[in-house]
């Protein structure tokens, strides 16, 4: 009897709470809510979410810090080719448009002065320089280096953000590394990876001495078309390498990505800042790389090393006493198991410098100090000619006073005119050259740099001593 009791009473009940949140729920159905912002709604009620990937992160494992820093230092670079950006003829200009081509650049200096690859400015006519900002600056080339795939611009601006130098000897195969660009239309990628390889040489350099230098830092971090001249950073946002080139049979990504070094762009920067060119010191030898096959042709005890098959005549090399059959295992204490990073410490060396060698010969460990000479056979750096007269225009410098007279921020002026280009195009003396093709002109060098490669028609502009502004389009 109670049992029957009881399973009433909870039947009833059942039967009552059903009704009332029937009731209930055909009440409120319709109500309209009483807030506005389901985002403020939901901070009344707080509940454990799952924390940021971010917190996550291991100690020196982030990189937003370091994509962050380096990202508005990385500059799109829009190369343009043909008879001159600012083409005489404009039926010429339809008839042929211009080719472009892009990549990226890497600001190393707050004044405006940009790392890239050779390969994305060569033979350009005219260089633009995109900012992350969308900022825009035409670029005059201060040199380049064909046989490491360099090339130093430089822009008219201050207090930019740049990349700092790291170091590219510290290194290591398995160390995380971003690589950071600014392709055509991305405006800023950033792809993470890790250090696969060092002194990568991949055979995609040319030199008709012989004197190109690959010894490229291997990562999986993905680069693309648009990417070369980027930056390869470390976690800490310094620069380690420039992004150069790509393994792939299909013209994408394919898993490997190559970098020259930071220790050669460094070097190479500082010479083409200096000298206008680079300052290559030579060993003055052939060499290749040690293996078990050489090794057993040769009778040599060991499987790595470079191997001296010749060396020339009145070379640093032969000054001291190295000689054909020797093996070169280390340059200035640093390892040299192969071609490839021998050629990599050496380069970091301007004529007349001194480098230490160790090489083995006949089993037996030796070391040298080897003097290094130019191409040339000189034992000093030498600076690239600047002439100061062009095309019967003798240029010279603007004196402080008048650029203040002026208001102007540079230029250089024509002291003596005599027949040629310039005259023909209608320029006349005291003529103050300012720009060329839009770039800048700051001192006499420029004009030797900025019309090195150009053809075809520029445009020129400038000011003379009564403040009267003029334009000239020049056959060049």
């Amino acid at each position: 009897m109670r049992k029957f009791i009881l399973i009433s009473v909870v039947l009833i009940s059942s039967i009552i709470g059903a009704v009332i949140g029937s009731l209930i729920t055909l009440r409120y159905a319709g109500e309209t809510p009483t807030y506005n912002s389901v985002a403020e709604r939901q901070l009344h009620f707080p509940v454990r979410w799952i924390n940021d990937s971010s917190a996550r992160v291991p100690a020196g494992l982030n990189f937003e810090a370091a994509a962050r820093l380096v990202t508005p230092a990385v500059v799109h670079i829009r190369t343009t080719y043909g008879p001159g950006n600012f083409s005489l003829n404009p039926l010429e200009l339809l008839a042929n448009p211009h080719a472009q081509s892009s990549g990226s650049g890497v600001i190393i200096s707050d004044d405006g002065y940009i790392v890239t690859n050779y390969h994305v400015i060569e033979d350009g006519n005219s260089i633009e320089v995109i900012m992350n900002n969308n900022q825009h600056f035409y670029a005059k080339v201060i040199g380049t280096d064909p046989t490491t795939d360099l090339a130093l611009l430089k822009i008219k601006s201050n207090n930019l953000p740049f990349v700092r130098y790291g170091n590219s000897d510290e290194i290591v195969p398995g160390q995380w590394v971003l690589a950071i660009g600014n392709p055509f239309d991305l405006n800023s990628t950033v792809t993470a990876g890790i250090i696969s390889a060092k002194a990568r040489n991949i055979g995609i350099l040319r030199d008709r001495n012989n004197l190109q230098i690959e010894s490229f830092i291997q990562t999986d971090a993905a680069v693309n078309s648009g990417n070369s001249g980027g930056a390869l950073v470390n976690l800490k946002g310094e620069l380690i390498g420039v992004n150069s080139a790509i393994a792939t049979a299909t013209g994408g990504y394919a898993g490997y990505s190559f970098a020259i070094p930071e220790s050669l762009v460094r070097k190479i920067m500082d010479d083409l800042l200096e000298f206008g060119q680079v300052q290559r010191g030579l060993l003055g030898v052939i060499i290749t790389d040690v293996n078990a096959s050489l090794a057993e042709r040769q009778n040599l005890n060991v499987v790595q090393g470079v191997f001296v098959t010749r060396v020339n005549e009145g070379s640093a090399a032969e000054k001291s006493g190295l000689l054909v059959g020797d093996v070169i295992t280390a340059i200035d204490g640093q390892i040299a198991n192969s071609v490839s990073e021998l050629q990599e410490q050496v380069a970091r060396h301007r004529p007349g410098n001194s480098v230490k060698v160790k090489f083995l010969r006949q089993d037996i460990e030796r070391q040298v100090t080897v003097v290094l000479k130019s191409y040339e056979g000189e034992l000093k750096p030498s600076k690239k000619e600047i002439s100061n007269e062009v095309e019967g225009a003798l240029f010279e410098s603007v004196s402080y006073q008048t650029l203040r007279k002026l208001n102007i921020d540079g230029g250089v002026t024509i002291q003596k005119l005599g027949e040629g280009k310039w005259k023909k195009a209608g320029v006349k003396l005291n003529f103050i050259l300012m720009f060329i093709d839009k770039v800048p002109v700051e001192k006499t060098e420029d004009i030797n740099r900025i019309l090195a490669n150009k053809s075809g028609g520029i445009l020129v502009e400038g000011i003379y001593p009564n403040r009267e502004k003029a334009v000239y389009a020049i056959e060049w």
